[in-house]
């Protein structure tokens, strides 16, 4: 039983889905302050579903540090019947560490890819482009820390492509409002109220940039 005096059950978003469940959409995206609990709750559903913690697919058994909280093991996740145990976990913070790991294990089923010759955007969206297939759960921890624009847009045209062919499962959380405006998705807004669904156009992460773009120097003169 998880001690609900304890972190992470002290997060109302925790709390909430502990109490109440998650229904999933096809794309589920996480938006909320630093602290708020949405890579705990990415990282609880990748565990949950088989995933490596530090990334990776069910196969991968990278790990450094173990760091995870556990909250995967108060998890339990429903999948419709003949589905697909395929996945892939993408977290921005283990990429380094991860591509050792793939250098040392090499695929025998796949060409091998020198991603730490690569810029770690450049690398990062290599890896989504080659290990994001067909169908699958497909968990992205905020991937917007690689990338620059340009790369954020490919990123989300990976991401819809998958969800075109209808038997895959995105879930991601981001700072970032053009990761938030993956078309069809479910977006969650964490924060001390739990949980709670908004529209892209509503969120307080796209008024803020919106105000700032408009006008940094009401921002930039307070610091």
């Amino acid at each position: 039983m998880l001690d609900r005096s304890q972190w992470p059950a002290v997060l109302p978003a925790v709390a909430a889905i502990l109490d109440d469940g998650l229904d999933l959409a096809p794309a589920t995206i996480f938006v909320g302050e630093n602290g708020a609990g949405k890579s705990t709750l990415v990282e609880a559903i990748a565990l949950a579903y088989g995933l490596s913690p530090e990334g990776g697919s069910t196969g991968a058994r990278h790990t450094t540090r173990s760091t995870e909280s556990v909250l995967a093991d108060h998890l339990q996740l429903v999948r419709n019947a003949g589905t697909t145990r395929r996945g892939y976990f993408l977290r921005a913070e283990t990429m380094h560490g991860f591509f050792t790991y793939l250098e040392k294990n090499p695929s025998t089923s796949r060409r091998d890819i020198a991603f730490h010759d690569m810029s770690h955007g450049e690398s990062f969206l290599q890896l989504a482009v080659d290990r994001f297939r067909g169908d699958g759960l497909w968990v992205l921890d905020e991937p917007e820390s690689a990338l620059s624009f340009t790369g954020c847009l490919t990123l989300l045209a990976v991401l819809k492509e998958l969800l075109a062919g209808g038997h895959s499962q995105v879930i991601m959380s981001t700072h970032s409002p053009l990761l938030a405006s993956l078309p069809g998705a479910q977006i969650l807004e964490v924060g001390p109220w739990g949980l709670r669904p908004n529209n892209w156009e509503d969120l307080d992460l796209v008024r803020n940039w919106r105000s700032f773009l408009e006008s940094p120097e009401r921002y930039l003169r307070h610091i």
